[in-house]
């Protein structure tokens, strides 16, 4: 097929990946092959592809084709998760949309709504990783409540529970009163919240007094509300002011409630009053001190309901007035009553000119924390939850790290997952949701529990003719996600792909969900399967705004990677992602870039153009052809060393380096240059024929770009590779690059020398504006034998490429000229009657000055401590970037300089 005349992306993407993906080609039966095997992190249900999609799958999907480039087994799961808590709030959003709501429907009916909405309108995100090209095992795709995978979930808790590892527990959890659910700490974000430090006296009792006199203790807090359940005030046993009211009582203002004074070092002599208001049942602190203070969990006074109104407490000493309050309206009354007692104690400012006033408490920054999703303020609460033993299960995967089973990528965050798994708490997974893995736990009418993966073996436990009521909570979406590389492998049952592909080979990760999921998946794999998930873990980072910033809504610097395919296709995409993707750092999102790689697809789209109008077309051998030409001999060699690269970059994971490795050798070294020294010459207008042998080797080395090229830009290769010619096989089922040829150093060297001659006349005459066609001749002295030998041979290439149409081995004539240096020899080119030297050396010498002040300017703000600890960091960046670029003109134009003697 005559390939055409412009690259259209948009024209073949959806072309090439319906062909793979109706001829089975991204699972090919290799059953006797190495098998590799990913799983993708299973995007939620609700979701569309976002920028840090992109980034994820491209470099997974890199991968994967490289793998079965290479002939193994290549499996890379996909699947989606149910979301809990965000499919649940899409479909009740819906329901409020018709004036409808959850309550309205038993829970069957509510399943059943959240269902069909998943058939007609989740998943999108699947058909979005479709147009970026993911080569997954879409024939079998996964999701976290299909049948089989919920029979894995519910055999896990059920075992984990009879092992002990799982538990029910009263104790504090972050609450989301708009969300009624438990969420995790690491659902949790802090943000910064202007708000204020109120204090209170509170009386001492039975006429108790401190050493100082004083009938009451100071204390402070930023959630007055909270003193309705308060318990004890806490200070420190080794603050004198306090050592002789330890053990004593305080009565609470407003509750009348008598509480101890205890001592516990939580209390902070140095900070306040040294007095710390105690509410176990509302702050995690306070919860550590009740409990050595002897209060137990089922005693701790609970004053909230799930939307954190206020409740009577246990002891019924909340007045009535405040029940049913919303906890900031609350807030705000507390504070009035407790002005109105006279037990606020005032915040006194002085103005400039130092007169006082009074405010009912000081202004503070607060770090608060909101839950993510719900997007309110997160209230400890005291419930009883199921929780897993994490600690126990975190040994293995630490131990695994340690001794090198599992590889973190880069090594820098192992630290952070020692540190986390070393002082993991215990998990909370259960969640007051009505979508998900319902916990498989039955209750009798006292309250004992049955736990088993259906209800018939509950009953089974608790005895013939015992009422028998199911939990009502679901289990934390990220407990079923934990069994993510072996529940999609057929776990419980011992399937042969369970056998065949795990543990898994490599899991590509995000580092923001490193806690959240790789080390729970690495906790339940390895207690289960009693082996590593996987062998290595490749954390990316995040992509970034041009600038440096998170992306967000807020800011409106969000990136719509659809957008840019729509602009510049999937491959550019997908390019970029990998050329940006460096180790240990977030990626930059620069459009120009991604524009720059369209225009490499164009660059390899007109090159292959090119070797087709010459009569180049497909190899046929995978091997390198033998060759007798000097420039053959190089650019296999250059393949050669290419492929080393790359398979060097695959091995560490150097993303970046792999995209360099290809983009260098496909741009530069194919179409810059060798497509340029086998171009067939003109001569009297009529067009020569190129020769047979360059021909052969032209196309031999095209596939070999598209070889390796393809895992990053899947598309324009496979489209290419077919219009070469005949081929008995797709491209994305394709063998890896095997030459099998020898480097022939001496070929190298003399084309690399001709290279570097056509370089840096080509730069001469650009720096002293000449005209890129001028005709020039040329003197060469002090060259050796070998290089004389090279000018004779490299004639044609030297006079169409240089454009010299001589180099003689003489005395250049006297007069003005310019001289290269390359290697040993000294080539001098006459200028006579081109240019004006003297004009020249004043010109460059001026921009010398100019721009060396410029980068001594540069130089000075960078040296100032003061610029580079307070300046923003992209400012920093910035000035070091343009210091490099200024000290680099320095050096281009002092070498001009030296060229006219």
């Amino acid at each position: 097929m005559t390939i055409d005349k412009t690259f259209d992306p948009a024209a073949i993407e959806t072309k090439w990946f319906e062909h793979w993906e109706t001829s089975g080609a991204f699972r090919p039966e290799r059953p006797d092959a190495q098998p590799f095997t990913i799983v993708n992190p299973p995007p939620n249900v609700t979701g569309s592809l976002h920028i840090g999609h992109a980034l994820d799958n491209t470099l997974q999907d890199i991968l994967i084709r490289h793998a079965r480039l290479q002939g193994k087994d290549a499996l890379w799961v996909v699947g989606m998760d149910h979301a809990g808590i965000a499919t649940q709030m899409v479909v009740e959003r819906q329901l409020e949309e018709r004036q409808d709501k959850r309550t309205n429907y038993s829970r069957d009916e509510f399943v059943d709504i959240v269902w069909k909405w998943k058939a007609e309108s989740g998943g999108q995100i699947t058909r979005q990783l479709r147009r970026l090209g993911c080569s997954m095992d879409w024939a079998n795709e996964q999701f976290t409540m299909d049948p089989h995978f919920n029979r894995a979930v519910l055999k896990v808790f059920v075992d984990l529970y009879n092992q002990g590892l799982i538990y029910r527990d009263k104790r504090l959890v972050n609450w989301d009163p708009k969300l009624k659910t438990a969420i995790s700490d690491l659902e949790v974000e802090t943000r910064e919240v202007k708000g204020h430090f109120w204090h209170f006296r509170y009386p001492l009792a039975d006429g108790v007094t401190l050493d100082n006199g004083a009938d009451h203790i100071v204390v402070a807090t930023t959630r007055p509300e909270t003193m309705l359940a308060d318990m004890a005030v806490a200070v420190n046993a080794d603050d004198p002011r306090y050592k002789s009211v330890i053990g004593k009582y305080v009565e609470l203002p407003i509750t009348g409630r008598r509480v101890p004074i205890v001592a516990d070092e939580h209390a902070d002599p140095e900070l306040g009053s040294g007095a710390v208001k105690i509410t176990p049942g509302h702050d995690f602190n306070d919860f550590e001190v009740g409990k050595r203070a002897g209060i137990k969990p089922g005693e701790m006074l609970n004053m909230f309901d799930a939307e954190a109104r206020v409740v009577q407490t246990a002891d019924g000493l909340i007045p009535d007035d405040l029940v049913g309050m919303d906890r900031f309206d609350a807030r705000a009354a507390v504070v009035e009553q407790m002005k109105a007692l006279g037990r606020l104690v005032p915040h006194i400012v002085k103005s400039a000119d130092g007169e006082e006033s009074e405010l009912d408490a000081e202004p503070r920054t607060i770090q608060t924390p909101f839950g993510d999703r719900g997007g309110v303020v997160i209230e400890p609460w005291l419930t009883d939850q199921w929780y897993v033993d994490a600690e126990t299960l975190a040994q293995p995967p630490i131990q695994a790290v340690r001794d090198g089973r599992i590889e973190i990528v880069p090594k820098s965050w192992e630290k952070t997952f020692f540190n986390w798994m070393e002082n993991i708490q215990p998990w909370c997974v259960s969640r007051q949701l009505w979508w998900g893995h319902r916990i498989p736990a039955w209750y009798d009418a006292d309250g004992k529990v049955y736990v088993a993966e259906d209800e018939a073996a509950a009953q089974a436990l608790a005895g013939e003719g015992v009422a028998l009521t199911q939990d009502n909570d679901v289990l934390d979406t990220w407990f079923s996600s934990a069994l993510w590389p072996f529940g999609t492998l057929g776990w419980p049952d011992q399937t042969e792909a369970l056998a065949r592909h795990y543990p898994n080979d490599v899991l590509i990760s995000g580092f923001d969900i490193l806690f959240f999921w790789d080390a729970r998946m690495a906790m339940q794999g390895m207690h289960f399967m009693k082996e590593v998930p996987w062998k290595t873990l490749y954390l990316h980072g995040l992509v970034r705004a041009a600038d440096g910033q998170k992306m967000s809504k807020s800011k409106g610097n969000v990136v719509d990677p659809l957008i840019l395919m729509d602009k510049y296709g999937a491959d550019a995409l997908r390019f970029f992602m990998a050329a940006m993707e460096s180790q240990g750092r977030d990626v930059k999102m620069d459009e120009r870039r991604v524009e720059g790689y369209r225009n490499f697809a164009t660059k390899l789209w007109n090159a292959a153009r090119f070797c087709q109008s010459n009569g180049i077309g497909a190899s046929t051998t995978l091997r390198a052809p033998e060759v007798s030409l000097a420039v053959n001999k190089w650019i296999i060699g250059e393949v050669v060393e290419t492929l080393a690269k790359l398979n060097k970059a695959f091995d560490e994971y150097r993303f970046d380096a792999m995209a360099d490795a290809i983009y260098q050798f496909a741009w530069g070294t194919f179409c810059d240059w060798y497509l340029e020294l086998i171009k067939p010459t003109f001569v009297d207008g009529e067009k020569g024929e190129m020769d047979e042998e360059s021909k052969t080797v032209a196309g031999w080395v095209l596939d070999q770009i598209l070889v390796m090229l393809h895992p990053f830009m899947p598309f324009i290769t496979e489209e290419l590779w077919h219009a070469m010619g005949e081929r008995n096989y797709d491209l994305i089922v394709a063998k890896w690059p095997e030459p099998k040829a020898d480097l022939d150093l001496a070929a190298g060297a003399e084309i690399n020398w001709l290279i570097q001659l056509v370089t840096e006349v080509r730069s001469a005459k650009n720096e002293l504006g000449i005209a890129p066609g001028a005709r020039l001749n040329a003197f060469v002295r002090d060259a050796s034998a070998e290089t004389l030998a090279r000018i004779e041979r490299q004639q044609s290439a030297i006079a169409r490429q240089a454009r010299l149409d001589s180099v003689a081995n003489a005395e250049a004539p006297a007069g003005g000229s310019l001289q290269i240096v390359v290697d040993e020899a000294t080539f001098v080119i006459p200028l006579e009657g081109i240019i004006d030297l003297d004009d020249e050396r004043a010109r460059i010498t001026k921009a010398i000055e100019a721009v060396s002040k410029e980068a001594k300017s540069l130089e000075g703000r960078l040296s100032n401590p003061a610029f580079v600890e307070k300046a923003k960091p992209e400012a920093v960046e910035k000035a070091r970037a343009d210091h490099a670029e200024k000290a680099a003109e320095v050096e281009r134009l002092s070498a001009a300089l030296a060229r006219l003697g």
